[in-house]
């Protein structure tokens, strides 16, 4: 890996607005290709049962004998719907046990050479166009699970600059990257499922795409991104960077913020007693959100008959509604000149 750039960390202010641009563009890439597939799940598990895949059919039933114990209905149409929640969970779970030890690994060698490490998406994009079966198709998820710790490496980046206001904006443009890549990608990958060729299994072509959006977004990685942890602001081993990395694995801890207690700047009891009930609202915001958001594409398949283009079609309006609010939220972070165009920050929350 070429890591001159640890020779040359950016100037505490002056690059600011190129790195977020950067940082920007690169998850904006990388979201693209990550939510090309999402519209194609229904369709992906109907291709596998249709084939008899032996593997897929033997943890069918493991899922139908799951169904049975928990009390859900004998149907064959609940039952993929938690198969595909199952399939998509394991992706989930990997990158919650991935991303804090990336984090880790990068506070100690730097973000720029973990970032360019974390780009293994690319031998899981390979692994999903090359998968004729579902055991393949399983080992890409899975892949992608573990590498996919370039998320919370981009915030990271963001949480290295100096000024609070370009942080302030940067976390703003973090979210109009996942906003514009959820609108766009889904629409591309139900697009191009439409437009393979005779004797090509439909997911081909998405695929594909993205495997070029994941080696485009390696290349301008490595040429345009620079170093933003000096090597004075590192800790000084990887052990002692896994040890902080347990206050993020553990859900109590997460819950309680002892990764926030135990820095060098602790909140004020009040403060922390704020930060608990924030955090505890967003993520019951996103449990639900995130559980209508997956399973929506199962509910249009499977009870409306809807082709993945006009599924994509009923997620668009939520997803560019979504883009909206996260640019005027950042708009409001712009300064004093700026923030009487925007609704506070109580009213956009009620919003």
């Amino acid at each position: 890996l070429n890591t001159e750039g640890d020779m040359a960390c950016i100037p505490q202010e002056q690059n600011s607005s190129r790195v977020i641009t950067i940082v920007f563009l690169a998850l904006f890439i990388d979201l693209l290709g990550f939510a090309l597939i999402l519209p194609l799940f229904p369709s992906i598990l109907d291709y596998y049962s249709q084939t008899e895949d032996g593997f897929y059919l033997s943890l069918q039933r493991g899922v139908d004998w799951f169904a049975v114990m928990v009390g859900m209905p004998p149907e064959r149409k609940y039952n993929s719907v938690l198969f595909g929640g199952l399939i998509g969970s394991v992706f989930s779970i990997l990158q919650f046990f991935s991303s804090p030890l990336t984090g880790a690994v990068s506070d100690c060698l730097g973000r720029r050479p973990v970032i360019l490490m974390t780009m293994g998406l690319i031998t899981s994009y390979a692994l999903w166009a090359a998968s004729r079966t579902f055991g393949i198709f399983l080992l890409s998820r899975i892949v992608g699970g573990i590498s996919k710790g370039n998320v919370s490496l981009s915030t990271a980046i963001i949480a290295d600059l100096h000024s609070p206001k370009a942080r302030s904006k940067g976390m703003a443009m973090i979210g109009v990257a996942f906003s514009l890549g959820f609108t766009l990608g889904p629409m591309i990958g139900a697009y191009l499922a439409m437009e393979t060729e005779k004797g090509e299994v439909f997911y081909l072509h998405s695929a594909l795409l993205a495997l070029m959006f994941a080696v485009a977004d390696l290349i301008f990685i490595f040429f345009l991104l620079p170093e933003t942890l000096p090597k004075e602001k590192r800790v000084s081993s990887v052990t002692s960077g896994f040890q902080a990395a347990v206050d993020l694995l553990s859900p109590l801890a997460l819950f309680q913020f002892s990764a926030v207690t135990r820095g060098k700047e602790s909140p004020s009891e009040e403060n922390l007693q704020n930060l608990k009930i924030l955090g505890l609202a967003y993520f019951l915001y996103l449990f639900l959100f995130s559980g209508l958001e997956y399973t929506l594409s199962f509910l249009t398949h499977q009870r409306f008959q809807f082709s993945r283009v006009e599924g994509v079609m009923l997620h668009c309006p939520c997803c560019a509604l979504v883009t909206l609010m996260k640019l005027c939220t950042s708009g409001g972070n712009g300064g004093e000149k700026t923030k009487h165009l925007f609704l506070g920050n109580q009213q956009l929350l009620w919003v």
